[in-house]
Order: structure tokens, then sequence, then C-alpha cells
């Protein structure tokens, strides 16, 4: 069983930074991918990034060159720097876990968080 808590939310303008944690609690000595997405209102969700246990990561094209994910693994925490933030960055933010060996895949997360509030204003 994996838990995922996010925090770091907020209201910035347009051009800021926010930065995004995940507390994660679970067996971190097996193999795993770690996510984060984002959900707007009347959109479909969309991966965002993914970080494996090896530290190899995957950012979308949508949010490539300013957004960045890392991971403190003593700390069981996952992190998405986000800059220079755009209007259409709004969403709910969520992270998610699976246990797996190999290329995370967007459609393979079963544990979530319960999302964390971005909103980017002019």
């Amino acid at each position: 069983q994996v838990q995922l808590v996010e925090s770091g939310g907020g209201s910035v303008q347009s051009g800021g930074s926010l930065r995004l944690s995940c507390t994660v609690s679970g067996d971190t000595a097996k193999d795993y991918c770690l996510g984060w997405f984002r959900q707007a209102p009347g959109k479909e969700r969309e991966g965002v990034a993914t970080i494996r246990s090896d530290g190899s990561t995957f950012i979308a094209d949508s949010v490539k060159g300013r957004f960045t994910v890392s991971q403190e693994k003593r700390k069981n925490m996952m992190y998405l720097l986000m800059d220079i933030l755009r209007t259409e960055d709004t969403a709910m933010y969520y992270c998610a876990a699976y246990y797996h060996d190999g290329f995370c895949w967007w459609d393979e997360f079963d544990y979530w968080g319960q999302g964390t509030q971005v909103t980017v204003s002019i």
C-alpha cells in the first residue's frame, strides 16, 4: 500500500514559480514509478512528469523546459518545480505511484494523492 500527500499549491502570477511536494509512504525498496498529473476543469487528466526509483525522469512536452521533477529518497519526497508558469498551467495537481521496473507508463499508476490546486493569473 502506498500513501501520497501533495502540498505546495497556491496562487501565482503568470511568469512566476511554485514547487509542489509529494510525501510518499510505502515500500521504497522496490522499484517504482512516481508521477505528477494535472487536471483542469472540463479537461482530461494529463501526465506532467515521472521519475523512477533509479532517478531517470520524463517530462511531458507541454511543460518541458519549464518544469523539473526530482526526489529525495532519504526523505521519501518527490518534487515538481514549476517555472515560467502560464495561465494554462492552472489545474489540480496530483502525485501518483506504482511499483514497476522499467519505463513509467501514464495509464499504469494506481496510487493517488488527493491533489493540490495551482492557479496562475495574468
